[in-house]
Order: C-alpha cells, then sequence, then structure tokens
C-alpha cells in the first residue's frame, strides 16, 4: 500500500506540468522567460530525481528476506560490504541522479582473462549423382570452434578446431608474435600462404565446394596445412602499392593421407612456401591483388622424390563508397602449375579456375566459377565444371547458399550436383585474412 501511495504521490506532483495545458505553451517573450523556464524543468529534474531515491529504498524495505514472511515496517537493509564501484558478479551499480546503470562488474573483468570463443556450423545438402567424388546427401560437414586471444603485449594466440561427422581435426592452431622489428612471425599448425583458397577456411569461400584445381593438386580440403613456422615482412614500395613477403618451412606432411601433396620420409624431409603479394587501389572504389606462390616438397614415392608448386593469383574488387552501397563485385582467379618426380617419368600438370561473383542487392549475392584442371599424378587427364551460385545472407551471422555444379571428368564421368549450404555463426570470431 505505502508503494502505490508513493506512485501515486509522484503521479500528483508531475501530472500538473505534463497535463495542465492541451495546446502548446506560447513562446517567452524574453531572456527572463526563458530563464524561468529553464529554473522550473531544473526543478522538476531534482524533484524526480529524489522521488526515484525514495522509491528505490521504499522497494528495497518491502522485499522480504529468501524463505522469510514480508514485514511492512521493516527497516532497509544493510549496504553490501564492497565498494560502490565494485557490485556482486552479474549485478548492476544502482545509479544515482542522472548517472546510466553499469552492468557485468566483476564478471566483465574476469572475461578479459578468457579467450573469445565463437562456432561456426556448416551444413551441406546434395542432389545429384557424383560417382568419382561421392558425398552424402546430408551431412554437417564441419562445425568449427574458435579460440582467439591476447596472449601478452608481444603475441596473440588462434586455435580453429575441426569437428565433423567422423572425428576432431585441430585445423589451425598458432601463436603470432606481432612485436618483432620489421617482421612477424608466427609458429603451429597453419595453413600454408599458398595462392588464395589453400588458406582460407571453408565458411569464408563464397562457393559450397573448392575449385578442382584445388582438388587435383594441392590435395583439396585439407590442401598444404602442416605444422611449421612463418615469417612474413612488409617490403617497402612506391606510394600507394603494398609489397607483402612471406616465407614459411613446414614438417613436410601435407595434404589427405591417399593422395598427399608433401610426404616426410625422414626429419630432413621438411617443406618450404613462399608467397609474394602485391595490393593496390585504383581509385576510391576499386582495388587489385596479385600474388605469386611457390612451394616445395617430398611425396610419397621417397626422400629422393620432390615435388614443385608454382602459382599465380589475382583478385579485382569494386564497392562503391558514396553509392550504391548495396552492389559490388568481386573477380578472382588462380593458376597452379605442378612438377611431381615419380616413377617411370616426371608428371607436369597444369590447372585454374576463374570466378566472378555480383551483389545484387543489401542480402543477395549471383556469382559463376569455372573450373579446368589436370591430376599431378595422370597428367594426361583433365577435368573440367561450371558453377552457378546464389547466396542469401539473412544477417552477418548466417548464410543460406545454392549451388548447381556441372562437372565432366575426363571426357567419360559427367556429374550434375545440387547443392544446398546453410553457415551459422556464434561468438565472438575474428576477421580471416583480408
Amino acid at each position: 500500500m505505502r508503494q502505490l501511495t508513493f506512485i501515486a504521490a509522484i503521479t500528483f506532483l508531475v501530472s500538473p506540468h505534463l497535463f495542465a495545458q492541451q495546446s502548446p505553451p506560447p513562446p517567452p517573450n524574453s531572456s527572463e522567460d526563458v530563464a524561468a523556464l529553464r529554473q522550473r524543468v531544473s526543478d522538476l529534474e531534482q524533484r524526480i530525481a529524489a522521488l526515484e531515491q525514495q522509491l528505490r529504498m521504499l522497494q528495497s524495505a518491502q522485499a522480504p528476506a529468501a524463505g522469510a514472511p514480508a514485514q511492512a515496517d521493516a527497516p532497509p537493509p544493510a549496504p553490501p560490504a564492497v565498494p560502490p564501484s565494485v557490485p556482486p558478479a552479474g549485478e548492476a551499480t544502482q545509479p544515482t541522479a542522472g548517472q546510466l546503470p553499469t552492468y557485468g562488474g566483476a564478471s566483465s573483468s574476469a572475461k578479459a582473462l578468457n579467450p573469445d570463443i565463437s562456432i561456426i556450423g556448416d551444413f551441406i545438402g546434395k542432389a545429384g549423382g557424383n560417382s568419382v567424388q561421392p558425398t552424402r546427401s546430408l551431412e554437417m560437414h564441419e562445425s568449427e570452434v574458435g579460440l582467439q586471444a591476447i596472449v601478452d603485449p608481444y603475441a596473440r594466440g588462434d586455435f580453429f578446431i575441426s569437428f565433423g561427422e567422423t572425428g576432431v581435426d585441430l585445423e589451425e592452431g598458432y601463436i603470432t608474435f606481432t612485436a618483432l622489428p620489421g617482421f612477424t612471425a608466427r609458429a603451429g599448425k597453419m595453413r600454408a600462404a599458398f595462392g588464395k583458397v589453400n588458406a582460407t577456411h571453408n565458411h569464408t569461400l563464397p562457393w559450397v565446394d573448392r575449385p578442382l584445381v584445388i582438388d587435383n593438386l594441392l590435395g583439396g580440403e585439407d590442401g598444404i596445412s602442416d605444422a611449421g613456422v612463418s615469417l612474413s615482412r612488409i617490403i617497402p614500395a612506391p606510394k600507394g602499392l603494398f609489397l607483402e613477403a612471406t616465407g614459411q618451412v613446414f614438417r613436410g606432411d601435407s595434404g589427405q593421407d591417399e593422395a598427399p601433396v608433401f610426404r616426410a620420409s625422414r626429419n630432413s624431409d621438411v617443406s618450404a612456401v613462399a608467397h609474394l603479394r602485391s595490393y593496390a587501389d585504383l581509385n576510391e572504389s576499386t582495388n587489385f591483388d596479385f600474388g605469386l606462390s611457390y612451394a616445395r616438397g617430398h611425396n610419397e614415392q621417397g626422400s629422393d622424390f620432390v615435388t614443385h608448386l608454382y602459382g599465380l593469383d589475382g583478385t579485382l574488387r569494386w564497392k562503391p563508397l558514396r553509392r550504391s552501397i548495396y552492389h559490388s563485385f568481386l573477380f578472382r582467379t588462380e593458376l597452379i602449375w605442378s612438377q611431381r618426380q615419380e616413377l617411370p617419368a616426371l608428371q607436369r600438370a597444369f590447372g585454374f579456375y576463374t570466378s566472378a561473383d555480383y551483389q545484387l542487392g543489401r542480402r543477395w549475392f549471383l556469382g559463376g566459377r569455372y573450373d579446368w584442371s589436370e591430376r599431378s599424378r595422370e597428367a594426361d587427364v583433365i577435368d573440367r565444371g561450371g558453377s552457378l551460385i546464389l547466396s542469401y545472407w539473412p544477417s552477418e551471422f548466417s548464410q543460406i547458399r545454392g549451388q548447381y555444379r556441372l562437372t565432366d571428368y575426363n571426357h567419360s564421368v559427367t556429374a550434375n550436383e545440387l547443392l544446398l549450404q546453410l553457415l551459422f555463426s556464434l561468438g565472438a570470431h575474428g576477421a580471416h585474412p583480408f
């Protein structure tokens, strides 16, 4: 009853000023009238703040203790034995007049010691047949868990763990040293900086699958990914041009087990990767990215057999900043040459893909891709393919993508497939390389 009476008192005090006049008041005639109005507003604000403070005290006094009956005339509880600036975990501080409440308290400070955690789900459905690369009609293709945090002022750590329907794999896990003079160093298990697609996670690709040249020459989805060290440096260049050189050394085991790209027979059979990237803004809406790549490692034939890979990649981006902000265009291509030493003869293979993506509106993207590739172990076998892709982004945290894929395997097998992909993200997932 006291609380209802108090609320009625607030209404009585405030309502005459809010509802006394049904029409807008006339404008003030002088500076004295303006000063008087300002004084009245200030008085009202002070009275409302005082009433709110009394109301909070009244509510605290009427709140019954846990498991005890409410007492109408019980005195207000004693304040907690903590400083006002440090509220109990998970609670909000009581604001004073004109101050917004502060949430989180000690829990926000404790979070600073925990890494950013994210989960990205990749669900794929398929209709059609493919006897060369058969897949299931419905599958939770991948669930990627990311753990990322600053280690100290000199380094940061990143872990990406891939959960599939058949097992768990450490996709990447490395520490990056960001405070070295002129260099950036990295150590751990990582994707090699060879071209564009090899270094890209599944959920950041603009397609459901990977191009044929990646499957035939770079080991498919696993690609060149291994434990090793990496060193990169920005090279001085003319104004408007960005140059970055990267050198990496790996243990020497990359690719799928049944068809590896590199395989180390002894500890000295390490593999090496080099990449040179250049970037330039052509104008305020257009930029061009160009890269050269090289990789060398031993293959499963033994320590005396070496595989050399050469790559060239280019990306053209157009994104207007002043108008048509929901339209963009992206063109990319990647060419790869493979020289594989094996018996009875050296295998020389080549492949490439070319793709284009156009943003139709705020959430819709339309794209296409053409694939052409020889096979690293059978250079006289040629695979061709084409895809049409339509993507819809309900938000920045989810994607729905449909892809029609037509593949011709060496003029002997033709596969027509319709792929449907659903991507969704939970938590704070750091941005991948641009």
